[in-house]
């Protein structure tokens, strides 16, 4: 018996429509891609390794890709972007791919690393996602990347839940449901990565007004692109449905000064493409010695 589809969470053609239209003046929105194009820069310098050939995935205007290729580590760099108004911008990547990470347009072992920063919570197959990273990766390869997890926008998810709740007496979906570390470190090993890291980074972001907010989520291209489901509607916000949510925001989510905060929590990922000059864990029963005995010397060296 075949393995059942995923169920189709996100719209594809959405989230291309979504950045296209973020394309233009997506530099005044970009704070987040910045600084986590610096991070990866930051973390690709700790591997002393140099890369021939990256690929990056859902590139954007190209941010993580001018950080890759500024540390000297990185040679060439091949992009990928569903939204050509992005693409356009991406002059420094040796190629530029019209695609969606859902299928990767690669034969396997053609990348010696392979990055996508803040683009991975848009998969509706994170899975298969991650599986299909490893495959054009390499032997030995890396891959590196950051995708926004479940704490990202607590806030706002809080009030707009209450809010809808009390005016229209149910919800609509809004913000994407986003993973969890603990989701993310078990799906890199279920992809067959080897020596898999995950850990997370949360910052908080200050704001005149919850509208404010609104405004940069969706001048980054981050806005709903939920697929359309048979009887589920989702209707507008209304200003009075969005007045509320500003209400309920303030008043649970403001500093002292009368700004709120907006939480946005980063899950970074790290893993290998498997290869025979790894080293490989001890098989169980193979050890010379055993932990008792280690335990009783320390205890006599104690002593």
């Amino acid at each position: 018996m075949s393995e059942r589809a995923p169920p189709l969470l996100f719209n594809p053609a959405l989230i291309a429509r979504n950045r296209a239209r973020a394309a233009r003046g997506y530099d005044d929105y970009a704070f987040l891609k910045t600084r986590a194009s610096d991070d990866l820069a930051d973390r690709l310098g700790d591997v002393s390794r140099r890369f021939p050939l990256a690929l990056d995935m859902m590139c954007h205007s190209g941010q993580a890709g001018r950080a890759m290729l500024q540390t000297g580590q990185v040679d060439r760099v091949i992009g990928l972007e569903p939204a050509p108004a992005f693409a356009r911008q991406c002059d420094h990547y040796e190629d530029i791919k019209d695609g969606s990470i859902e299928h990767l347009p690669f034969g396997p072992a053609a990348f010696d690393l392979v990055t996508s920063v803040l683009g991975l919570h848009w998969a509706n197959d994170l899975p298969g996602v991650l599986s299909q990273v490893r495959t054009v990766l390499k032997p030995d390869g890396l891959f590196l990347g950051c995708l926004f997890a479940g704490g990202t926008l607590g806030e706002l998810r809080q009030c707009l839940i209450e809010a809808e709740t009390e005016i229209l007496g149910g919800v609509s979906p809004r913000i994407s449901p986003l993973p969890s570390l603990q989701d993310m470190a078990g799906l890199m090993q279920r992809a067959g990565f080897a020596l898999p890291v995950a850990d997370i980074e949360r910052i908080t972001v200050r704001y005149d007004t919850p509208l404010k907010l609104m405004q940069d989520i969706k001048g980054m291209g981050e806005q709903a692109a939920f697929a359309a489901r048979a009887g589920q509607t989702r209707s507008a916000l209304s200003r009075r449905l969005l007045g509320r949510v500003c209400e309920l925001y303030h008043a649970r989510f403001a500093d002292p000064d009368g700004r709120i905060r907006a939480s946005f929590e980063i899950i970074w990922l790290s893993g290998w493409a498997p290869a025979a000059s790894q080293p490989k864990p001890l098989r169980p029963g193979s050890a010379r010695a055993s932990l008792a005995d280690a335990v009783k010397r320390a205890g006599k060296s104690s002593g």
